[in-house]
């Protein structure tokens, strides 16, 4: 009898063990299907109508280029600079020296010198954030303490984020692949700069990192700069092993256009921030603009840049290439949508349009941005600028929808 007592016993303490086992299952898979994912994206309650696509003006200039006052330049005073962009029709530049060939006095420097001043170009205050985790751009319309941003550098992002929003200024990742690749968190930035100097090819790798940040609802303006060091020399014996690179790489490799408010150095740094922006191959080369018409009005209700709700509808979106000197040949418009080829379209003529219809998903966010290839536009002041520039013509900046504002 005692043995069959503990047999019992020995069964019943198994039975309650695996009951106890099957009840702690059964509680944790119920645990698991009740989580909810506290950051995901919600229904955005408003987001705020698209600005005028009538009231304002194209400007184009340059973003990225490097004056006397950067050690490694050569023949490249500002007075050049500006002499150059004045005569290849540019409205406006932004001279990025080096911080760190100043150490971080660019006040003194570039801002100082007599030759920083123009009459009809717009002068943005800027440099090269110049650090051991990457390159970026300061773009701002009025001179800011930029000593602050050059001695917080080694710091960690937050702090940054805190001297950076303190100043007020438009920060941008450089060359963000690569050789003195962008290592701060993209948080920080509110541009990339997608397309660096003539050599379109060695790109691809900042494209992908854009669609990235797009992908993640980090609504980012791509932008151009063609981080020209080296002007021509005034006479043979002033030439360096690179001032070569003056004739295929300078002002205007690529051209960055910006649809602005007004004719200022603000509107240009808020149309930057917004996104209203293209980049083209040179100043000659057709400026791309993507348009939206939400409602199929035959009416245009947005542009690039701009972000609305989806409604769930078909969108009708609008390609057009602009510019006074169209080579002979087709250009070949390429559609991506969330990172990925969405469509191709082929235009001639002198006034080429491409046109398609999607519709955007309702929930979620979905993007639109454009990319142009074909024949180049000569850039009479740089000769051998086509030799290395490849095909590409022209980009613009997304369309998109149910990007939250507040992210």
């Amino acid at each position: 009898m005692h043995s069959s007592s503990g047999s019992i016993t020995r069964k019943f303490s198994v039975i309650c063990q695996f009951l106890l086992l099957l009840t702690s299952t059964c509680q944790f898979a119920s645990a698991q299907s009740k989580h909810v994912n506290p950051w995901t994206a919600k229904p955005i309650a408003m987001i705020p109508p698209p600005a005028s696509l009538t009231d304002g003006i194209w400007l184009k200039g340059d973003l990225h280029v490097h004056s006397r006052h950067s050690k490694e330049s050569s023949n490249n005073p500002i007075s050049r600079i500006i002499s150059f962009s004045r005569s290849v029709g540019m409205d406006y530049v932004c001279i990025t020296d080096h911080d760190n060939h100043v150490e971080g006095d660019v006040a003194h420097h570039t801002w100082a010198d007599p030759e920083f001043k123009s009459d009809s170009l717009l002068l943005l205050y800027g440099a090269e954030w110049t650090t051991t985790r990457g390159h970026g751009n300061v773009f701002s319309a009025k001179p800011y303490d930029h000593q602050l941003l050059y001695d917080v550098r080694d710091q960690r992002d937050v702090n940054i984020a805190k001297v950076k929003n303190k100043l007020g200024i438009h920060l941008s990742a450089n060359h963000p692949s690569g050789k003195d690749n962008f290592g701060y968190s993209y948080d920080l930035v509110q541009s990339i700069e997608v397309w660096n100097s003539a050599l379109w090819g060695k790109n691809a790798n900042a494209i992908m990192i854009w669609d990235d940040m797009l992908s993640s609802g980090r609504k980012l303006t791509g932008r151009g700069g063609s981080d020209a060091h080296h002007g021509m020399p005034e006479s043979p014996d002033k030439a360096t092993k690179n001032s070569g690179e003056a004739k295929v790489n300078y002002v205007g490799t690529p051209t960055t256009w910006v649809f602005a408010k007004n004719r200022s150095a603000q509107a240009v740094v808020d149309a930057l921030t917004n996104g209203r922006v293209s980049v083209s191959a040179n100043p000659y080369a057709p400026r791309v603009e993507f348009y939206a018409d939400l409602n199929k009005d035959g009416q245009m209700d947005m542009m690039m840049g701009d972000n609305a709700k989806a409604s769930g509808k078909p969108v009708n979106f609008r390609v057009k290439l602009i510019t006074d000197h169209f080579p002979e040949g087709e250009y070949t418009i390429s559609i991506i949508k969330n990172g990925e080829k969405f469509g191709t379209y082929t235009v001639t003529g002198k006034a080429p349009v491409a046109e398609f219809t999607d519709t955007p998903a309702s929930t979620g966010r979905t993007y639109y941005r454009v990319m142009v290839e074909g024949p180049q536009t000569p850039y009479p002041q740089l000769p051998g600028w086509a030799a290395v520039s490849g095909r590409m013509v022209a980009l613009a900046n997304p369309i998109c929808f149910n990007f939250d504002p507040a992210f």
